[in-house]
């Protein structure tokens, strides 16, 4: 759908046509998307969706990237991304947090570090942003973010009103949590407990250091391709089990530091990415008859 030319100049600072999709993913993969939306403020995000809503133009919320394949034949529709009106962390509490759901999850951990506040120390260790972590559940050694929630606020698509949801009311799993996909998280309010600064950055340099030696850094990957199975079936067990470390299609190959991160070594294609996805899932079903689910999210056409 094109929209009108009135509605591109009265958004024409933040809304833009065909925009290259590989700039916004870890992977560096992915084609266009039909439009592209940064919201730099809530007054800004709803005047936007109040109009769009008019249009009936599919919406794709993205967060930091961190954990997406874009397909190469691009996004159809409006990609929205929360701008810098949604990245801020305030101590509202003794040990209570609210931030914004653009913000990056490593200055979670530095911002509570810094007001003597534990049990963030593991967000650290997750790329990506807060709203993001919200919805996938994201944690690692032991923890994640349903432990430290609070309540989050988000804008219901169906009104264009923004709802307070507390933690009571929403159901968290393994990675994922039943919160509507008509939502679009601006805030949340974390928990922690106060500890000693020294203390705390101890483990959280701890906690860094572990990621380093067990997990690849500094190439095109979007972290853990497939969730795990429990806390001792995990998946790069299953992948190891079933001969697929060397496993490759295209210039897409598999990290040999961690065989649940996939690559894109330069020249990969998203396609090269979502087949060699597919071949080791088949050849891990056939090998350990584990059918493997995705932690990445696969979005476009």
């Amino acid at each position: 759908m094109n929209l009108s030319i009135n509605f591109l100049k009265k958004f024409k600072e933040d809304l833009s046509e065909n925009v290259d999709l590989s700039n916004y993913s870890w992977f560096n993969l992915g084609g266009k998307a039909e439009y592209f939306y940064k919201a730099n403020d809530k007054n800004q995000l709803l005047e936007f969706l109040n109009e769009i809503k008019k249009k009936k133009l599919k919406i794709t919320i993205l967060g930091a990237g961190s954990n997406t394949l874009f397909r190469d034949n691009g996004v159809r529709g409006v990609v929205i991304k929360l701008g810098k009106g949604f990245s801020y962390t305030k101590l509202v509490g003794e040990n209570v947090l609210e931030v914004g759901a653009s913000t990056l999850d490593r200055k979670v951990a530095n911002f509570a570090k810094d007001n003597n506040l534990s049990n963030f120390e593991f967000l650290s260790c997750i790329p990506g942003s807060i709203g993001g972590a919200i919805i996938m559940n994201s944690g690692c050694y032991s923890n994640d973010i349903s432990k430290v929630l609070l309540s989050i606020k988000a804008i219901d698509l169906n009104n264009l009103t923004e709802i307070e949801i507390s933690k009571k009311d929403i159901n968290f799993f393994y990675r994922g949590t039943n919160l509507r996909s008509d939502l679009i998280i601006t805030s949340a309010k974390l928990q922690g407990l106060i500890g000693k600064r020294n203390e705390i950055e101890k483990k959280q340099n701890d906690l860094i250091e572990k990621k380093k030696l067990s997990q690849p850094s500094q190439i095109k990957t979007c972290g853990s391709t497939f969730k795990n199975i429990s806390a001792t079936q995990k998946a790069w067990m299953l992948i190891k089990e079933a001969g697929c470390e060397n496993l490759r299609d295209g210039d897409a190959s598999i990290s040999k530091k961690h065989c649940n991160f996939f690559v894109n070594n330069g020249n990969a294609k998203s396609s090269d990415i979502e087949n060699l996805i597919k071949k080791v899932k088949k050849k891990v079903l056939q090998k350990t008859g584990v059918n493997l689910e995705l932690e990445v999210k696969i979005i476009g056409d």
